[in-house]
């Protein structure tokens, strides 16, 4: 039998229950990871009799696993104490993710003649974050980041632009890349893996996307990028089909070939955003954001859709507590055409 184990860090004290899992006084612990939200988090909550002492802004990390694999812990956050809220009896402390300090950032800087990566390495650098994965993306002309928005919030604007993913890995470095089919593939069957399951199908935020940007570099040569245009209709980009069109414009987005990759990435997020799932399963800390899942076995349904098929990871939420042991809950995003073509397929269930 299985025995769920932790270890968390905060500064230089350590709580570690792979090798007497009894010992714990965590009532529960909870992380909570997503790609949508601009900081992952974790919360514990602790007896005040021997509990781990913790400060706002001490360093913390947090891994997970079970004490009969020779105290194999998988990290799953790494981060900083945000609050501490002691109680008669027990004491609740909010950790967030490195994510924390590119939110405190904010820089006045231009960017000319180069990509949305440079940008992005320039604001980790500036907020102390580390970086795992960071791609080039669609080159820019110039880009201005101003003080008004957040490091984090032009990191996450750039993504949006380019189609790209954005969030922290496990040591808390930001990656910020497309989406491609070269990662951890998870097998999850039903009746052998899955505790629990639902889909949810909703109207795709828009059919169409058309995106205009503000120059007419794109038949005036590169030198031109910073001019005005007074007819943008021979320079846009546009993808999809169907009601509403989203209208996109962005005076960032200055040749039509930029312009066409962001229609596109756009509307290809929008639909694949409109299919998705939830699972929860025996709890699992090596799946990580942007893993890939396999659900086998699924029974179809009348009228709905049947859920075997791959997805993505999109969202992550651990839960340890002495009642129920370790779960883990997954949003994953249905993948279609190019992107499930370009999945690989595993060698046998994990």
């Amino acid at each position: 039998m299985l025995r769920p184990a932790y270890r968390v860090t905060v500064g230089d004290r350590v709580v570690d229950t792979t090798a007497e899992p009894r010992a714990s006084t965590l009532v529960e612990l909870t992380v909570r990871l997503d790609m949508d939200t601009p900081a992952d988090e974790v919360t514990y909550v602790q007896g005040q009799v021997g509990g781990l002492r913790a400060v706002p802004g001490d360093d913390l990390t947090v891994e997970l696993g079970y004490a009969d694999e020779d105290g194999d812990l998988r990290r799953v956050l790494t981060g900083t104490v945000h609050t501490v809220e002691p109680g008669l009896r027990t004491e609740r402390v909010v950790g967030l993710s490195r994510a924390d300090a590119l939110l405190r950032t904010y820089v006045d800087r231009t960017f000319e003649d180069g990509t949305a990566g440079d940008v992005v390495r320039s604001l980790a650098q500036t907020a102390g974050v580390d970086v795992a994965r960071v791609e080039d993306g669609p080159a820019l002309s110039a880009y201005v980041v101003d003080g008004r928005r957040s490091a984090s919030r032009h990191i996450r604007d750039l993504a949006w632009l380019a189609g790209f993913d954005t969030y922290l890995d496990p040591d808390g470095a930001v990656v910020f890349e497309a989406f491609t089919g070269s990662r951890s593939v998870h097998v999850l069957k039903h009746g052998e893996h899955v505790l629990a399951a639902e889909q949810w199908r909703s109207r795709p935020r828009a059919g169409a996307v058309q995106v205009v940007g503000d120059s007419p570099g794109s038949s005036r040569g590169d030198e031109s990028w910073a001019w005005l245009t007074k007819d943008v209709g021979p320079r846009h980009g546009t993808a999809g089909q169907g009601t509403p069109t989203l209208l996109v414009e962005r005076w960032v987005l200055r040749t039509a070939r930029v312009a066409q990759a962001t229609a596109t990435a756009l509307a290809d997020a929008f639909t694949a955003a409109s299919l998705g799932v939830r699972v929860r399963i025996q709890g699992r800390p090596q799946v990580l954001l942007g893993d890939l899942v396999r659900l086998e076995r699924f029974p179809e349904r009348s009228g709905v859709d049947r859920l075997d098929g791959n997805y993505q990871v999109r969202a992550v939420t651990h839960r340890l507590s002495k009642a129920d042991g370790l779960l883990t809950d997954l949003v994953l995003r249905s993948l279609a055409g190019a992107a499930a073509a370009a999945v690989p397929t595993p060698g046998g269930a994990p």
